[in-house]
């Protein structure tokens, strides 16, 4: 298990590198003024986009096995487990949401400005802080 554990962390390190890169993606995107850069932000965006969705789910999926194997046996009843869970779908809704924000620039329909992005970007660092105290303290 602790293999499995180990994948778990491995995949979430990945996964969060690409959140965290991508909505600042969208804020220099954002800034762009010029055809060529548009379009190379496009390209960028899709591919890390798509780069990291395997390692969500390879997050998910180690982590659902991680639950199954032994977690909601022995932590069930307690509700930083709970919050912890609640938090994952959290961030995948964040992550469904940057396809959606990706979607908007490639179709050229985004109307926000890069301090929005900005703000965006710091969704992943507020949940990443929480997620990993949660696992690791078990506060609640």
């Amino acid at each position: 298990m602790l293999w499995v554990k180990a994948l778990h962390i491995i995949f979430m390190v990945s996964w969060f590198a690409g959140l965290f890169y991508l909505p600042r993606l969208f804020v220099y995107h954002a800034q762009c003024e010029d055809t060529a850069g548009n379009e190379r932000f496009k390209v960028m965006e899709r591919k890390l986009f798509f780069f990291i969705t395997p390692w969500a789910i390879l997050t998910l999926l180690f982590g659902l096995w991680m639950l199954w194997d032994y977690a909601w046996a022995l932590y069930s009843s307690q509700g930083w487990l709970h919050a912890k869970l609640f938090l994952v779908l959290l961030l995948i809704a964040y992550h469904l949401y940057c396809y959606k924000l990706m979607l908007d620039f490639k179709h050229e329909r985004n109307r926000r400005s890069h301090v929005f992005y900005r703000w965006v970007n710091e969704a992943p660092v507020l949940l990443l802080f929480a997620i990993v105290v949660l696992a690791v303290v078990k506060p609640i």
